[in-house]
This record gives C-alpha cells, sequence and structure tokens, in this order.
C-alpha cells in the first residue's frame, strides 16, 4: 500500500530537484544512505497512467479468452494495434497445442434434491447425456472404491487426497456413467482434468454447499437419481499465439547486449472474463511499453503477452524454446506480471522459482523502497509465465497479489474489482526497477551467473488439478 506521506516526499524533492545532486555529494564522500526517490525514477512514474490500464483491462475482459478460440484471437488482435498504436513494428508469434474448447451446454438435475444446483464443467470434461442413482463414493480413492460396483450409477465424490482425473477414471473402472466432484473448500470449483482421455465419463463439479446439501440426502437414506448432460465440448489441435513488441537500445553505439523481458498472459479459463488473470498484467505491459517507447535505454526490452498460460504455459515454453543460445544468454531479467489490479487480493509479492533472489527482485525491492518505504518481499512459486525463463537460466520473478482474491477463475472476475491504485503502484515499481537496469550509465545491481532449474510439475500449472 502506498504511503501518503511519500507521495508528499516525493513531491517536495522533485520541486527542488535535489535529489540527484545530493546523491552524488554522498556518493563522492563515501557515505553510505537510504536510497532516495530519484530523478530517473520520475521520468517513469509521470508517465504512468492507471487509467490507461483500466480501459484496456476493461476492453480485454468483456468476453473469456480462452486458448484456441475466437476470443483470444480477437484478444491478440487488439493487444497488436495497441502496440502499433505505440509505434512498435509487432510480431505474432504463432503456436500449435493440443487443446479443449468447453462445452456449450450443461445441465445437471437430481431427482430428490429440491436445491438450485450451478455445476462447472472441468477442462477436459467429454461430452455426454447419462442418468443413474446418485451414490456416495468419499474421495474417489482406489482404497474406497475397493469392491465398488458402480455400473450405470453416478458416482458423487469429494474433492482431495488425488487428482480430479484419477477420481473420474476410478469411477469408470468400477463402471460408473458419470461423475459428479464437489469442492472441500467454500465457493465453486474450476479445475482440469489435465489432459484429454478415452477413458473418462462426463463429470461436472458442484460447490462444497451443494455437494455436502446432496450427501446429506444419501446419508439420511433419500434415493436419488441424478441426470447430467454434458454438449459441445471438444479437444483437439489449436492455434494460439504470443505477441511481441520490441524496444531496440536508443543509441547503436552506447547499446550493451542485454534483453530485459516484461511479459504477462492474455488467456483466461473457460467462463472468466479474467479482469485480474490476466488482462490486469497485459494491460499493464502494454503501458509500460507506451511509457518505455519514449525514454532512452541501452538495453533492448521486449513486450509479450502469451497465448495458452492457463493451459500449462504452453506459450511462454514456446517463447522462450524459440530463443537462439546468444539470445537466451544476452536476456537478463523476465519480469512476469499475473493477477496484478484486484482490490480483493492481498499486498504485492514477488515469486522466484526457487525462491530465492536474483536480478528480478533486486532492482524490483530497491524500486519498491524508494517508491514505497519497504521493499516488495519474494517467496517460492512456480505456476505462471516466469517458470520457463527460470529454467532456462534467465533471472525471472512473477508480480501478484497474495492471498488472491475469491473470485479467482470464476465469472466473479470482472472489471468492477480493479484497483486502480494497485496497478498504479505495481507498474511504477516495475517500471522504475526496469528503467533502473536499461537507462544509459545505469548503477543497478548486475546481473549475476545464470543457473538453470526444474520446476517440480506442482509448480508449473495454474489451474487446479485436485
Amino acid at each position: 500500500m502506498r504511503k501518503p506521506i511519500l507521495k508528499v516526499a516525493l513531491a517536495s524533492t522533485l520541486v527542488f530537484g535535489a535529489v540527484g545532486a545530493q546523491a552524488a555529494f554522498a556518493q563522492a564522500a563515501g557515505v553510505k544512505q537510504n536510497q532516495p526517490v530519484n530523478v530517473f525514477d520520475k521520468k517513469v512514474v509521470n508517465k504512468i497512467n492507471a487509467d490507461n490500464i483500466y480501459t484496456n483491462i476493461d476492453y480485454l475482459s468483456q468476453t473469456p479468452r480462452v486458448a484456441g478460440t475466437e476470443s483470444e484471437y480477437n484478444a491478440v488482435q487488439y493487444i497488436k494495434s495497441q502496440f502499433e498504436s505505440y509505434g512498435y513494428e509487432t510480431e505474432i508469434q504463432p503456436f500449435t497445442f493440443y487443446g479443449y474448447t468447453p462445452p456449450s451446454n450443461m445441465e445437471l438435475t437430481i431427482d430428490g434434491y429440491g436445491g438450485e444446483l450451478q455445476p462447472r464443467s472441468f477442462t477436459y470434461s467429454v461430452n455426454g447425456d447419462v442418468s443413474g442413482e446418485l451414490e456416495f463414493a468419499g474421495q474417489g480413492t482406489p482404497e474406497e472404491l475397493e469392491g465398488a460396483d458402480l455400473t450405470g450409477k453416478i458416482a458423487l465424490i469429494q474433492r482431495g487426497s488425488i487428482s480430479f482425473a484419477e477420481k473420474v477414471l476410478n469411477a469408470a473402472e468400477k463402471g460408473a456413467a458419470g461423475v459428479i466432484i464437489f469442492n472441500n473448500a467454500e465457493g465453486p470449483l474450476s479445475g482440469t482434468l489435465g489432459a484429454h482421455n478415452e477413458e473418462y465419463v462426463p463429470a461436472l463439479a458442484l460447490s462444497k454447499a451443494e455437494g455436502e446439501a446432496i450427501l446429506a440426502l444419501l446419508e439420511s437414506g433419500e434415493s436419488l437419481t441424478a441426470s447430467l448432460t454434458i454438449e459441445g465440448a471438444e479437444a483437439g489441435e489449436k492455434i494460439s499465439h504470443n505477441v511481441i513488441a520490441t524496444k531496440k537500445p536508443t543509441s547503436k553505439k552506447k547499446a550493451n547486449d542485454d534483453i530485459i523481458v516484461v511479459g504477462s498472459h492474455h488467456d483466461s479459463v473457460a467462463g472468466a472474463p479474467g479482469a485480474n488473470d490476466d488482462a490486469s498484467g497485459t494491460a499493464m505491459t502494454l503501458e509500460l511499453a507506451r511509457v518505455f517507447k519514449e525514454i532512452p535505454t541501452d538495453t533492448e526490452i521486449r513486450f509479450v503477452t502469451f497465448g495458452a498460460e492457463e493451459l500449462g504455459l504452453i506459450g511462454s515454453y514456446h517463447y522462450v524454446d524459440s530463443l537462439s543460445d546468444d539470445e537466451i544468454s544476452r536476456t537478463i531479467a523476465n519480469f512476469n506480471l499475473d493477477m496484478v489490479g484486484s482490490r480483493d487480493a492481498g499486498d504485492l509479492v514477488m515469486m522466484t522459482l526457487d525462491g530465492k533472489e536474483n536480478l528480478v527482485t533486486e532492482l524490483s525491492q530497491a524500486s519498491s523502497e524508494r517508491l514505497n518505504g519497504e521493499p516488495t518481499p519474494v517467496y517460492q512459486g512456480g505456476r505462471s509465465d516466469h517458470v520457463p525463463f527460470a529454467e532456462a537460466g534467465i533471472p525471472a520473478a512473477l508480480f501478484i497479489h497474495s492471498p488472491t482474491e475469491p473470485w479467482y477463475h470464476s465469472p466473479e472476475d470482472t472489471i468492477d474489482k480493479i484497483s486502480k491504485e494497485k496497478l498504479q503502484d505495481a507498474a511504477e515499481i516495475v517500471g522504475t526497477a526496469i528503467y533502473d537496469k536499461a537507462r544509459f550509465d545505469n548503477m543497478g545491481p548486475k546481473p549475476k551467473k545464470k543457473h538453470k532449474m526444474k520446476a517440480a510439475p506442482e509448480m508449473v500449472y495454474e489451474q487446479d488439478v485436485k
């Protein structure tokens, strides 16, 4: 949270223009001092406009942007047009993936249950129109289903212990015609079965409250019949795109060989407008591109929005894989902006794949201390587009507010939940951190020796799988 007293201090400092001279005098005298807000920060901070970010979020979040769909491609074209309006030559980088189109229709009725049901599909749920006696199958583990006969039945299963895919396959192996999985935490359940599988039976998700109410009826001796319909789901090869706008060094004579990548993902999950996840990061990437277009820098800066992040970081892996060995060696930083604007999320944090500090976190902690009086904390975390960069040995960090908002991956992730104050704060921290390294004669931290790392499987995917 920005501290008002610091804004007053910043304004006073800029009026008197004393910061640069004071810092130089102190450095010459060998006096150690806290980092003040400096005149270089002003060049970035004064150009950032949260209203611009908000407007782009509003446009992008009019509809879900599921990877490989027309709505995602429309978002790609919009992002390209925005980059070009700032004066960039922009590249659209296509890639293919085995993807999934969510159902166009889902229905779930349970005879004997009077409550209203709001089912959701899992990514990779298969089509079907099935009905049968409803039977509770615990958490669907092999131990719980040992000796069970679910032939022709609909299995009611609680979330937990094993993946959603394993629950569906275990029930199908026992003859179940369909599966209903209910949450073990408050709120609706959004998840994925991980990949297409011909052995799946139709499966839908319910909230904890819905599932527990149905289970209570079964445990009281009620006999319930469930009817489950999924239509329009489709799995197959699809095309998504990354969008790349590159700012070359302002002067070739004074340029270095470094590359900084500022990125975000532009796709969303099915059914979610994705205002915060991740139209916020995409719109912030656009705004930083606009700001830096006219600021002299000695470093190449690439502004990239990635497709198919929600399906396993596919776009960012494709981008990193497309880099030459020379480009990888010259890429010194990846700033990954994912979910940076929700009013209902926690404070801004940075996450690195190994939980250790690197050039990105050092630059950003210094800038946040100058701007806000305290450094942004660093934690361990994957599940976003900084992972492929880190695995390639490139210093990378995810910028996100933690804990996440209650409507993460839900239809309620809408523009009215976005905070302009949080957008402004995050954009200022990232923007000044980048400029601290990319400006001519910078004094920022030096890149450390790169080391490749490998993400654990559970740290790669953003969507819930169990």
